[in-house]
């Protein structure tokens, strides 16, 4: 009976595959089951190795897509946003109750849409216009954690609603956990319950949970193995999705205080399941031309298939990604990007992009859109082997 660890990560682009000895990548192919085509590349190797000793995580759902309606900004909408910030969860479209009828509707099919306002005293807040809207929407799963007197009435009038405990105390403030552990688990589920996904518990006995998840978990473990100066942020981009955990040091006003680290997923700036959602937010980006300038490159590079395009592509992901987490796009969170010490880069970058070249694309953001001269440390996780250091934790809560 071996008493190693095997340890497998399934990304929508590579396999990785992990001993006590080396750390190995295939790259899928995507004409073939993930569990066929692992047993294909790895199955010798997966064949020594008893069930209990093989752990395995998956990136390769590309993470789950929400809308939100609440009543205001700075309450109810602002709450929910954080706590699916923090629970992994790509955030498409927030719409304010009241102005319901002006808001488009999203073609694509959305995961899951949050219901939220009111603290438990108030009643009557939602009615007709909401559920108008949302038989309107292409949405798998739909979850209430408002105001306690209308959920009977909202749960009567909106099939298969989930209720929860409203996310709002009576003194506003913030009750994370229940709603969290939704949308955790929902992102579980959605992992596991894929076919091909499902598959893969044929080798192992331990739960399989999201990387980013397991990621996540490592943070507090990270300086063990890298030089890394507090506050920091990790990159994590990949072929479906870009993933971003950052040290809670970094928020002005974050309102979830459970957790040390938090992370946000990109859904659509992956290079190569997202390679044309990347193009086109790079090309609505307004610095993006004098980047390719700065690279010696014109826009012509979007239409190739080479290494140099690829590489192109990794850059302006870094790019794009700093610019939603600064002032210059606040779509998401500001963070205190002027305070990072250390940018941390995992993932598919690091075998694409040497170290010269992403600190090029690191340094051109900080002057061109914080105008400063900030250099924070660069850290590349080349063996890309964060991801082994929690996963064989068999107390990890999806």
């Amino acid at each position: 009976m071996s008493k190693e660890k095997l340890l497998i990560d399934v990304g929508s682009t590579y396999f990785k595959v992990s001993t006590s000895s080396s750390i190995k990548q295939h790259l899928r192919d995507f004409n073939k089951d993930i569990f066929d085509d692992l047993i294909y590349k790895c199955g010798e190797m997966i064949h020594n190795y008893p069930k209990d000793d093989v752990y395995i995580c998956s990136s390769a759902n590309g993470g789950l897509s929400t809308l939100i309606v609440g009543l205001t900004h700075s309450f109810s909408l602002k709450y929910a946003k954080n706590i699916a910030f923090n629970s992994g969860i790509n955030i498409i479209e927030t719409v304010v109750y009241q102005d319901i009828k002006d808001y488009s509707i999203p073609s694509d099919l959305i995961d899951v849409v949050i219901v939220v306002g009111g603290i438990n005293s108030a009643s009557n807040i939602f009615g007709d216009d909401l559920y108008s809207y949302l038989e309107k929407l292409n949405y798998s799963n739909i979850v209430f954690v408002g105001n306690k007197k209308d959920a009977p009435t909202i749960a009567k009038n909106i099939e298969n609603l989930v209720v929860l405990p409203n996310i709002i105390d009576d003194k506003l403030h913030i009750v994370e956990e229940n709603l969290k552990e939704y949308l955790t688990n929902l992102y579980q589920a959605d992992i596991v319950g894929k076919e091909d996904i499902k598959h893969l518990y044929d080798i192992t006995s331990n739960q399989i949970y999201s990387t980013p998840y397991i990621v996540n978990k490592t943070l507090p473990l990270i300086d063990a193995r890298f030089s890394v100066v507090d506050p920091f942020i990790l990159i994590d981009i990949g072929g479906a999705t870009t993933d971003i955990h950052y040290s809670k040091d970094l928020v002005d006003n974050n309102i979830v205080t459970q957790n040390e680290y938090d992370r946000l997923v990109f859904k659509k700036l992956g290079v190569y399941k997202s390679k044309e959602s990347l193009i086109f937010s790079a090309k609505n980006n307004e610095f993006v031309y004098e980047l390719l300038t700065h690279l010696k490159v014109t826009e012509n590079i979007f239409e190739e298939q080479s290494e140099k395009a690829l590489k192109v592509l990794m850059q302006l992901a870094i790019f794009l990604v700093l610019c939603k987490m600064s002032h210059y796009k606040q779509a998401y969170i500001n963070l205190k990007l002027l305070s990072v010490n250390s940018i941390v880069l995992t993932g598919g970058i690091t075998k694409v992009l040497n170290k010269d070249e992403i600190e090029g694309i690191i340094s051109f953001f900080y002057k061109k859109i914080l105008s400063s001269d900030h250099n924070p440390t660069t850290i590349m996780d080349s063996n890309y082997d964060i991801w082994t250091m929690a996963i064989t934790d068999k107390q990890s809560k999806g």
